[in-house]
C-alpha cells in the first residue's frame, strides 16, 4: 500500500486535525488549500472527459460489498483476503455483456447504462484490492448471478445492477456493482511526509437550481462560545464540471484541555452558479460526496 489512508481513516484523522485541541489552520494552508482545490478541479474534469463527458455514474465509496456478516471460522481470513481482492473463480464465470440497465435514484429520476459481465465484474473486484495479505487463502466463487441493489453516488442513494457471488464454505455473498460506464478520479500519491491539509466534508444537501449547499463534517464537539468548541465557515471553488467545499474552523481558543472527540458539524457554502449537474468534492484528496437533492 502507499500510505494513504482509507476514506474512513481520512475522516478520523479530520477529526483530529480540525482543531479540537483549539488549534486552527495555519495562515500558509489557505495557499496550499486553494492549491489542493485546483488540482482537485483539474482531475476531475480529465476523469470527466475519460469517461466520455457525461457523468451519469459517479460512485461514493467502494464498488465491492458484502450480504451478511463473516462467520467466526472464517472471518480472520475471508475479511482481509476480500480487501485484498484475494477471490477466484472455482467455476466458469459467464461472459457475456447483459442488455443495459436502469440506474434509479430515490428522487424517481433514471439513467441507462451499460452492465458489465461477471467476469469482467470479477477483474474488477480484484483490480481494487488495496494491499496484500500473503498468508489470506483466496475465497473461491461457486456461483454468480446479476440482481440489484443500493448503491452511494454523488447524487445520493440509487438502485443498481450488481453482480452477486456466492463463495465455498460461507453463507456470505460477495457484490460489485454491475455499471461499466462511469467516473472515477485517482488521487495523488500519499505523502506522509506532506499529506493534503483541510477538513473533509462527507456529504452535502442542496438543490438542482440552488446557489447554496450545506455541508456535512468531522468537527469540534460544540460551538464557538463553548470550551474545546468552533464555529465553521465554508468557500466553494468551481469549475464547469465540480465544485470543491474549502471549510475553515473559527476555533475560541481558550487555553483548556480538551479530548479528541469529534461530532458532526455543519457549514452553509454559496455557489457562484445553480448546482447543475455538477459533481461536489472534498479539498483533500478531490473526491466525491454524495449530495441529497431536496425540492
Amino acid at each position: 500500500m502507499d500510505g494513504r489512508p482509507r476514506r474512513f481513516g481520512i475522516l478520523t484523522a479530520v477529526a483530529l486535525a480540525a482543531g479540537l485541541s483549539g488549534c486552527a489552520l495555519l495562515p500558509n494552508d489557505s495557499a496550499k488549500l486553494h492549491q489542493q482545490a485546483q488540482a482537485d478541479l483539474a482531475r476531475w474534469a480529465d476523469a470527466v472527459a475519460a469517461a466520455g463527458g457525461h457523468p451519469a455514474f459517479v460512485p461514493v465509496g467502494e464498488l465491492t460489498g458484502q450480504v451478511g456478516d463473516w462467520e467466526e471460522a472464517v472471518g480472520n481470513n475471508n475479511k482481509p483476503a476480500l480487501m485484498a481482492g484475494l477471490v477466484e473463480a472455482a467455476i466458469s464465470l459467464p461472459t457475456e455483456t447483459p442488455p443495459d440497465g436502469e440506474l434509479r435514484w430515490q428522487d424517481g429520476s433514471s439513467e441507462t447504462v451499460r452492465l458489465i459481465s461477471a467476469q469482467q465484474a470479477l477483474a474488477a473486484l480484484k483490480s481494487d484490492g488495496g494491499g496484500s495479505c500473503p498468508d489470506c487463502v483466496p475465497l473461491q466463487i461457486t456461483g454468480a448471478r446479476l440482481t440489484s441493489g443500493s448503491v452511494e453516488t454523488s447524487r445520493g442513494p440509487a438502485e443498481a445492477a450488481v453482480w452477486e457471488f456466492t463463495l465455498q464454505g460461507t453463507a456470505v455473498r460477495v457484490t460489485r456493482v454491475a455499471i461499466a460506464d462511469r467516473v472515477t478520479v485517482v488521487p495523488p500519491p500519499w505523502d506522509p511526509n506532506d499529506p493534503p491539509v483541510g477538513i473533509t466534508i462527507d456529504s452535502a444537501t442542496g438543490t438542482v437550481g440552488g446557489r447554496q449547499l450545506t455541508v456535512g463534517f468531522v468537527g469540534a464537539p460544540g460551538p464557538g462560545d463553548q470550551p474545546c468548541g468552533a464555529d465553521y465557515s465554508a468557500q466553494a471553488v468551481e469549475s464547469p464540471t465540480a465544485i470543491v467545499v474549502i471549510v475553515t474552523e473559527h476555533a475560541n481558543g481558550l487555553p483548556v484541555p480538551c479530548t479528541d472527540v469529534g461530532a458532526r458539524r455543519t457549514a452553509v457554502v454559496e455557489l457562484s452558479a445553480p448546482l447543475g449537474e455538477r459533481t461536489v468534492l472534498e479539498v483533500r484528496e478531490g473526491l466525491p460526496v454524495a449530495v441529497l437533492l431536496t425540492r
